[in-house]
C-alpha cells in the first residue's frame, strides 16, 4: 500500500463542507486510484467513513477494499446494502478473493466465489491450500510462459501480446508443467528467430517453493534484482510467481506487525474502531504487563527493612509507573503508523484525541479497580489501595493523550517520532504517575 497521501486528498478531508453537493469530493475521489482512496477513507472517523464509501464509483469499490487493512474494511463491508454486492463482484478473480475472505461474512464469499470463472475458481482452491504465512497463499498466475522447446519468434510473438507488470523474463516449463529455465526479454530483440531460448537462458535462475514462509521470500525476491521469482509446488511445477510489488507490500506487512506486536496490538487494527473493542484489545497486554510489574514490586519490597517511611509507596511504585508506559506506548505505535501513512493530520487530530481519551478513560477505570483491590488485599489499607486506584486512573490517562500529542507534535518539528517518542512518552508517564500516587499518598496517608 502507498506510504503517501496525496495533498489534494489531505486537502479534502480538511474540507468542512466534505460532503456537500457543492464540493469537488466527488471529482477529487473520480481522479484518485485504490491505494489514495483506501488511506483516505482509513483516515476518516466511521460514520464519515461510510458517509464517502457510499460516494465512491462502484468499479473502485472491489479494488479499494482490497487495499485496505481487515479492521476498517469489515467496516465497510457492513455497511454495504446487499443488492451492490453483485455489481462489486463482477470481475473479482481468485487473488482478490484470497485478500478479502477473511473480511467477508459466509453468505457473501459465497456469492464472491460463484462470481468466478472455472480457471479462477481453480486458481483459488489451489491458492487457499497453503496458510497465509506460506509464498504460496499469495502467488499472481500474471506471467509469461513457454514450452520448453520455444524459439526466439515464440517469445517476440508472446510479449507482443501481453506484457504483465514486473515482467523481465519469460519462464519455460517442460511437458510436465515443471519450471524449466528463464529467459530474459532483454535479449530477445537482437537474436536470431530461429534460436531456441534455451540457448540464451539464464544460470542458476532463483526458485521459489510455495512452502516457504512469505517474509523470507519476500526478502529474498527484493535481494534478487528480477522483477519476480516463479513459485513451484511440491513437485516442482510452476504454480505462479511472486513479484516486486507483492514482495513489498509483504516486507511492509511484516515490519508493521512487528512495531505493533512490540505493544500488544494487530497491525490490521482500525484508526478509528470502536473504544470498547479498542478497550479490550489493549486491555490484554495491560493485564500481562500488571503481571510483571507486580514482580518488580515484589522485589522492592525484599528491601523493606532500608526503607523508613511508608513501605507499600515504595514497593507499589513501579506498578503505577509501568501501566502508564504501556498504556501510552500502545497509542503511541498507533499513532506513529498513522502519520508514517500520511493517516494523521490536522483535520482529524481532534477526533482521535478524542477517540483515545475515552479508551484511556475504559482502562483506567478497570486496572485502577483491579490494583486497587490487589492492594488492598496486599497490604490490608483501604486508604492505600484508593491512592493506587486514582493514581492508575491518572496515569493511563494522561498517557493516552501524551501517546497522540507527542508523535504529533514530534512530526511537526521534524522529529522522527519513532526514534525518540517513547522516550519522551516514557518520561512523560513517570512524571505523572510517580507525582500523583506519592502526592496522595503524602495527602492520605501521612
Amino acid at each position: 500500500m502507498s506510504e503517501v497521501l496525496p495533498d489534494r486528498i489531505e486537502e479534502v478531508i480538511s474540507q468542512s463542507d466534505l460532503y456537500s453537493e457543492t464540493s469537488d469530493t466527488a471529482t477529487v475521489l473520480a481522479q484518485a486510484d485504490e491505494v489514495e482512496l483506501a488511506l483516505l477513507l482509513e483516515s476518516l472517523p466511521i460514520q464519515e467513513r461510510i458517509i464517502l464509501w457510499q460516494t465512491i464509483p462502484d468499479h473502485k469499490k472491489l479494488d479499494v477494499l482490497i487495499e485496505m487493512r481487515s479492521d476498517p474494511r469489515a467496516v465497510l463491508v457492513s455497511a454495504t446494502e446487499p443488492e451492490q454486492w453483485d455489481v462489486l463482484f463482477t470481475d473479482i478473480d481468485a487473488e482478490d478473493l484470497l485478500e478479502l475472505a477473511d473480511s467477508l461474512p459466509q453468505e457473501l464469499f459465497e456469492r464472491a466465489y460463484t462470481a468466478l470463472d472455472r480457471l479462477q475458481k481453480q486458481y483459488y482452491t489451489e491458492a487457499d491450500q497453503y496458510p497465509e504465512e506460506q509464498i504460496g497463499h499469495w502467488i499472481s498466475h500474471d506471467y509469461l510462459v513457454l514450452p520448453i522447446n520455444a524459439k526466439v519468434r515464440d517469445g517476440l510473438r508472446l510479449i507482443r501480446r501481453e506484457m504483465p507488470r514486473h515482467t523481465d523474463v519469460i519462464f519455460l516449463i517442460n511437458r510436465s508443467g515443471h519450471f524449466s529455465e528463464a529467459v530474459p526479454i532483454a535479449k530477445l530483440h537482437v537474436l536470431p528467430e530461429h534460436l531456441h531460448l534455451t540457448d540464451v537462458s539464464l544460470d542458476d535462475f532463483p526458485i521459489i517453493s510455495a512452502v516457504e514462509e512469505g517474509q523470507l521470500v519476500a526478502k529474498e525476491v527484493l535481494l534478487s534484482g528480477f522483477g519476480a521469482l516463479p513459485v513451484v509446488d511440491e513437485n516442482e511445477k510452476l504454480i505462479g510467481r511472486i513479484d516486486v510489488t507483492t514482495a513489498a507490500e509483504l516486507m511492509q506487512e511484516y515490519y508493521e506487525g512487528q512495531i505493533m506486536a512490540s505493544a500488544g496490538m494487530d497491525e490490521d487494527e482500525d484508526l478509528f474502531s470502536p473504544v470498547r473493542k479498542s478497550a479490550k484489545g489493549r486491555a490484554i497486554w495491560l493485564g500481562i504487563n500488571l503481571l510483571t510489574a507486580f514482580v518488580a514490586s515484589a522485589f522492592i519490597g525484599m528491601f523493606e527493612a532500608t526503607i523508613q517511611q511508608v513501605v507499600a509507596l515504595a514497593v507499589l511504585m513501579p506498578v503505577v509507573a509501568s501501566m502508564g508506559g504501556i498504556a501510552g506506548s500502545q497509542t503511541l505505535t498507533l499513532i506513529i503508523r498513522g502519520l508514517a501513512l500520511k493517516q494523521v493530520t490536522s483535520a482529524n487530530v481532534g477526533a482521535l484525541l478524542s477517540k483515545e481519551f475515552k479508551v484511556g478513560g475504559l482502562n483506567g477505570v478497570i486496572w485502577a479497580v483491579v490494583i486497587g483491590v490487589v492492594a488492598l488485599l496486599w497490604f490490608n489499607d483501604p486508604l492505600l489501595g484508593l491512592v493506587i486506584g486514582i493514581a492508575i486512573f491518572l496515569n493511563i490517562i494522561a498517557a493516552a493523550l501524551a501517546g497522540v500529542f507527542v508523535p504529533v507534535i514530534l512530526d511537526k518539528y521534524k522529529i522522527d517520532p519513532a526514534l525518540s517518542g517513547s522516550v519522551i512518552l516514557t518520561t512523560v508517564t513517570d512524571i505523572v504517575g510517580f507525582v500523583a500516587f506519592l502526592g496522595l499518598g503524602t495527602v492520605f496517608l501521612l
